[in-house]
């Protein structure tokens, strides 16, 4: 048990593209509520800040498309925001005031939240975009596209205004990084913390997942799986991955890069799901892993032995094709729901919370040496997370600087095009007296 009790409730919700959204209690897998359907494509389900839910939509009749809006509280539509072209996955801004969506044309929409107004629209990909993540401090929007490519823009960009409805062309002085990452369709991207020595690990339906370095975009690993890879999950060490396979199984990979070269393994090859898994999450601090499937089915399982555990949903519920899921928390306080993207694992900081297990059955210790044993494990543990903290300080600063370096050289360009733009003005106001002059000293004449 952990030291630290936890003061929220997890719920893992699925969006279908011909069925409702489901909300599940991840810890009983009752089913909780359902919303109305909501014809929702793959990555098109986020949460929004206070309650509110997200949903790509592409309307049947016509094929506009357009994101909706669900209350928590509510199951019908709470609001609907409609957009130029039909649009898949979708993210949100921790604090809820902006969301990203991404089009068929490979354009970036950015809405402000809870208005649905349209800021920004930044042609960045030649191909539509399939899958939208945002960095774990909200600095970067990393996009990837059908055609391989991916880019990372910051988005301070996306949320000014001024910049609205910009060209491919015009959009690529924003761009930080671009580069092709896979042969085939990017189905998923997930980073690490910080920025300079933060990966990023990017799947695909070319069979591979691969590990990047965010810095600079330099590839570290690439690891081949005999199908095609729909969904990551990532522990709270960044020290292994869990691949959502498209056949119907869970692989696990390593990130340590001394392990690195050894490829994945199964999770487990006593379950297998009857169709693509489409997400993975982790939830109960990093102890299980949740798989939800085009099939519809949702499982549970233990991370320590890759066991199913629990099937998610009553025996009565009807099932529908799952096209997303995510895992949302609840604060039992106060009640605000929010997405829960980055989960703790089930160590505090690396670290197993349950030591006191490996002495209380032993009487080769009295209870004094047990105590002492249990201080000084606790005290280690508080140093090691002291140096981990201090290590991932370190990483944000330096990130933080490097990023701040870079926006300093967009604002500087941008500003001397401006000055460049007004001494042309100047130029050409003078030429206009100078000839004006000389026009009339030949009236004169």
């Amino acid at each position: 048990m952990s030291p630290f009790p936890s003061s929220f409730d997890e719920f893992i919700l699925t969006s279908s593209p011909d069925g409702p959204i489901v909300a599940y209690e991840a810890s009983t897998g009752a089913t909780y509520t359902r919303f109305s359907d909501s014809r929702s494509p793959r990555r098109g389900l986020t949460m929004v800040n206070q309650g509110l839910i997200a949903v790509s939509h592409v309307f049947s009749e016509t094929g506009a498309g357009s994101v909706q809006i669900y209350n928590w509280h509510i199951s019908n539509v709470f609001n609907n925001f409609p957009l130029p072209e039909p649009v898949a996955p979708l993210v949100a801004t921790s604090d809820g005031a902006f969301l990203f969506v991404g089009g068929l044309s490979g354009t970036i929409h950015s809405l402000s939240i809870p208005s649905g107004n349209l800021i920004n629209s930044l042609s960045l990909h030649s191909k539509p975009i399939s899958t939208l993540h945002l960095n774990d401090d909200g600095s970067l929007v990393i996009s990837g596209s059908n055609d391989g490519v991916i880019v990372m823009i910051p988005s301070f960009k996306l949320v000014e205004e001024g910049s609205y409805s910009l060209a491919e062309d015009d959009s690529r002085d924003f761009i930080l990084h671009q580069w092709k990452a896979h042969s085939d369709s990017i189905t998923a991207l997930k980073s690490g913390v910080g920025v300079c020595r933060s990966t990023l690990i990017s799947c695909s339906l070319d069979c591979t997942c691969k590990i990047w370095d965010m810095s600079n975009g330099v590839l570290i690993q690439t690891v081949a799986f005999p199908y095609a890879i729909f969904g990551v999950a990532v522990d709270s060490r960044e020290s292994r991955f869990y691949a959502a396979g498209e056949d119907g199984l869970v692989y696990m990979g390593s990130m340590n890069r001394k392990m690195i070269d050894k490829g994945y393994e199964l999770f487990t090859s006593s379950k297998c799901h009857n169709g693509s898994i489409v997400s993975l999450v982790l939830v109960n601090e990093g102890k299980d892993l949740v798989s939800a499937s085009e099939d519809g089915s949702v499982w549970k399982w233990d991370v320590m032995n890759g066991e199913v555990t629990m099937v998610l949903g009553n025996n009565n519920d009807k099932r529908s094709m799952i096209s997303d899921m995510i895992v949302a928390k609840r604060d039992r306080n106060y009640g605000v729901i929010m997405e829960n993207d980055v989960v703790g694992g089930s160590e505090i900081n690396g670290f197993n919370s349950s030591y006191s297990s490996c002495f209380s059955s032993s009487r080769l210790y009295d209870e004094k040496v047990v105590t002492n044993l249990m201080q000084i494990t606790d005290f280690g543990q508080v140093l090691d997370v002291i140096v981990e903290d201090k290590k991932k300080a370190i990483n944000m600063l330096e990130s933080a600087i490097e990023m701040y370096e870079r926006l300093l050289k967009l604002i500087l360009k941008e500003a001397m095009r401006g000055i460049g733009g007004s001494n042309d003005d100047e130029d050409a106001e003078k030429q206009g007296d100078k000839e004006q002059e000389e026009e009339e000293k030949e009236n004169d004449k």
